[in-house]
Parts: structure tokens; sequence; C-alpha cells
């Protein structure tokens, strides 16, 4: 009798399921556990924060020493400026800083608050500002950050990140950048919860240091209608849309009953 081998009817060493199909799925589940670990880390930041003082803060700011690192182009702006924003911190704002200006020559239309009370004003944003008040409303938004701890929360979030996607995809990965995308698109609406609160205290600062808020939206208003936005960085990557954020700042105005006065010359 011949012998005619039967074939199984089931294989245990083949999936019932596509490939592709169960690569989505362990790619779906990891992005959820890393979206997770993101937030819960940035949670643990949020904790954490207020708990740095300002003489810790002032030993990190050592690490980003060549961020602030003193500009010695500019000594007249740079002195003016800083005069300028000694003014506001010593009437008006009175937070535990030594503030410290930073010029750095870029096209950038930016201004960063670092750790430590060491503020980098670009010189796109310098050649963009026709007045002092415009001036004095922007770096009083950037002490509002301090003042919210914002720049710590911000500086917090971001080494999570950058630990979370070099442990699970290396320095250079294109699923590494897919995450990262999707996560500071998670983050747009917390970063302009923060821009909003700054935006307030730049507004109680203006109007502390001239008796008026005369130049709070001029700035805005006179930006928007660039057509590059792509180098506004800081004041509108992660901003509220431009005539929502002049449309708020008026009504702050109007409800707290400010005045706008004429303005001083850039100097």
């Amino acid at each position: 009798m011949k012998y005619t081998p039967r074939q199984p009817d089931t294989n245990v060493n083949v999936t019932p399921t596509s490939p592709l199909k169960d690569f989505f799925v362990l790619s779906g589940g990891l992005l959820v556990i890393t979206v997770a670990v993101y937030f819960l880390l940035g949670f643990a930041v949020d904790l954490i924060i207020p708990h740095i003082s300002p003489e810790t803060e002032k030993k990190m700011s050592v690490i980003f020493g060549n961020l602030a690192e003193k500009e010695t182009a500019f000594p007249e702006k740079h002195r003016k400026l800083q005069a300028l924003l000694d003014t506001i911190q010593q009437n008006c704002a009175k937070l535990p800083y030594d503030f410290k200006i930073h010029i750095k020559k870029a096209d950038t239309i930016n201004a960063l608050a670092m750790p430590g009370g060491h503020i980098i004003v670009f010189t796109g944003l310098l050649d963009k500002v026709t007045s002092e008040n415009e001036l004095a409303y922007i770096l009083g938004h950037e002490i509002g950050h301090y003042a919210n701890r914002d720049h710590l929360r911000g500086l917090g979030r971001a080494l999570v990140f950058m630990t979370i996607s070099v442990a699970l995809f290396g320095t250079d990965s294109s699923i590494g950048n897919m995450v990262g995308h999707g996560l500071n698109i998670s983050e747009m609406s917390f970063s302009r919860r923060q821009e909003a609160k700054a935006d307030e205290f730049g507004l109680e600062m203006l109007n502390c240091t001239y008796g008026h808020v005369g130049g709070a939206t001029d700035f805005f208003s006179r930006i928007s209608k660039e057509k590059d936005p792509s180098i506004f960085g800081h004041y509108f990557s992660s901003h509220p849309e431009n005539q929502e954020r002049i449309k708020h700042i008026n009504l702050l105005i109007k409800n707290r009953n400010f005045k706008k006065e004429k303005l001083k010359a850039m100097f």
C-alpha cells in the first residue's frame, strides 16, 4: 500500500495574520507606550520645577555657557537693552534673578529665556522693533516665563524627549523623528497656555514701566503682515495664532482699564 502524507489542518509555525499588520500593531503599541512614558515623565518634571531654587538654576546655567556667552559686537545696544531690562526688573518684576541680556547676530525674530536669568535677543528681532515700548513688552514677556518657571518646564520636557528618543531609536532614526513630531503637536496647547500667561505678564510690566500699554500689540500687528513666517521662531512657532493673540491682549487692556499713550522712540 502506498503511503501518502497528509498535510496538517493548521500550521503553528506560520502566523494567520499579515506580517505587515503585525508590524503596524507593534509600532502602534510602541508609540502609545512612548507617548505615555513621555507624559508621565513630563508630569514629574512639572512637580519638580517649583522646588528648584534660583540658586540651583544658576548652577544649571553653566551648561548653557556657550549660548549665553556675552556678546561684544553690539556694546551700545547691549548697554541700553540691559538698562531697560534692569528698570523693568527693579521697578516692576522684582524676581529673584540677576537678569543678563545677550545679543546674538541672527535673522531669526526671536528671544529666549535661558536658565539662570540669561535672556538671549536675536538681532532679527531688534531690526523689527520700532519703539522702546514694544521692546519693553517683549522683555516683560520673557520675564513672565521666569515668573511662571516656563523656561525650566520646556527644558525638562525637551530633555525627557531626547532621552526617550535616543534610548529607543538611537541618535539618527526616522522613527524617532516621527515620534518627536507627534509629541511636538501634542504639546502645542501646553505651550500656547504658557505664552498667553507670559503675554499677560508682559502687559502688566509694560503698564508698570510707562504708566500705559501703548505699543503692546504693534509688534505683532506689523509682523503678521510679513510674508516669511518661517524665521519667526519663538514668537510664532508655538504661540497663539497672531490675530487671536492681538484680540486677547486688547481684551485684557479693556478689562483692566489700561491706557494707550505716546510711544517712546527706539534707542
